[in-house]
């Protein structure tokens, strides 16, 4: 059962409010955040929609001064938009979303066969029947918790909410958005501390994630950002040196994927297995066979793997 919405309320810089929540996702927390604005608060993301979280946003809201003037999602993650319905109808505020991440959400979580095609992506990809299966339905499972609100005030790069400047900063999400003003990112998943975004290859995904996120990881370092706030983890307190640690761990694990492949042929799930050799339970494995098969395609788009095509897609160093 995911555990009861009990927010922990912290004050940062600039009077911003951070509320993190426990969620059941494999990661143990989701941090949102209430920025000030001249007509009350901008709240960054809303977490998962767990049972009781209304009330919940209720009574963490009741706590603050001022009310919420509008709520917007980084991106289309359950733990980030899961509650936007929810939230919107405690607030009465607007919600607001990317463009392309908005279309994202509805393909995916506005879809009852979400799980379906997961399963099949990954049965494409090497894994086997039971496997795929058991992710699937961990994926189907998730569809109560995700109440994204409809409609929203679509966001591209470059518009100003509030103040804030808008930047599309894809590779975690296609369609993720930033906020940055005055030295200060509110990130979401673009950049983390201590851990690393998860950059997957999922159906109807960008081709190569992975060119996004150095895409993005180059655009976060030339930033000169003094601090970052993110979704999970700690503030990121130099998010230029971060932004190159992160490129410089997904360089060595592209060159671990190559020698993944030493042997032969191999699927992305097999690859998976050898990056991420200890035993996952479903959402992770999920987790693992995407991000391995981003780093694949990454390789293979660079022309230092072959794909060979068949009922399983299996990777080939190039001779």
């Amino acid at each position: 059962m995911p555990p009861e919405p009990n927010p922990v309320l912290s004050t940062l810089d600039g009077g911003i409010v951070q509320l993190t929540w426990s969620i059941p996702l494999g990661i143990p927390h989701v941090h949102c955040y209430l920025v000030p604005v001249e007509d009350g608060w901008l709240l960054v993301d809303t977490g998962l929609g767990v049972p009781g979280v209304e009330a919940a946003w209720a009574e963490a809201l009741a706590s603050v001064d001022g009310p919420v003037a509008a709520i917007l999602v980084t991106h289309s993650h359950p733990d980030h938009v899961g509650a936007a319905a929810d939230v919107a109808r405690v607030t009465g505020a607007p919600v607001l979303q990317g463009r392309l991440d908005y279309a994202r959400c509805v393909a995916h979580w506005g879809n009852e066969d979400a799980g379906a095609h997961l399963s099949d992506h990954l049965l494409r990809h090497g894994a086997p029947d039971l496997d795929a299966a058991r992710i699937g339905e961990a994926t189907r499972s998730l569809l109560p918790m995700v109440r994204f609100a409809r409609d929203p005030a679509l966001l591209d790069e470059g518009d100003l909410v509030h103040g804030w400047r808008v930047l599309h900063l894809p590779g975690h999400a296609d369609g993720h958005i930033c906020l940055h003003r005055d030295g200060v990112l509110l990130a979401g998943d673009a950049i983390l501390d201590p851990i690393t975004p998860t950059v997957g290859l999922f159906p109807g995904s960008s081709p190569d994630p992975l060119a996004d996120y150095f895409g993005s990881l180059a655009r976060i370092g030339e930033l000169r950002a003094r601090v970052a706030y993110a979704g999970h983890g700690l503030p990121v307190a130099d998010p230029t040196e971060r932004a190159e640690a992160i490129r410089a761990h997904h360089e060595v694990r592209l060159d671990e994927t190559v020698r993944a492949l030493e042997g032969g042929p191999r699927s992305a799930w097999d690859v998976s297995l050898e990056l991420f050799p200890e035993p996952l339970p479903p959402p992770q494995r999920r987790f693992a066979v995407v991000e391995a098969l981003a780093h694949l395609e990454h390789l293979a788009r660079r022309g230092r793997l072959s794909a060979q095509a068949g009922d399983v897609v299996r990777y080939a160093i190039r001779t």
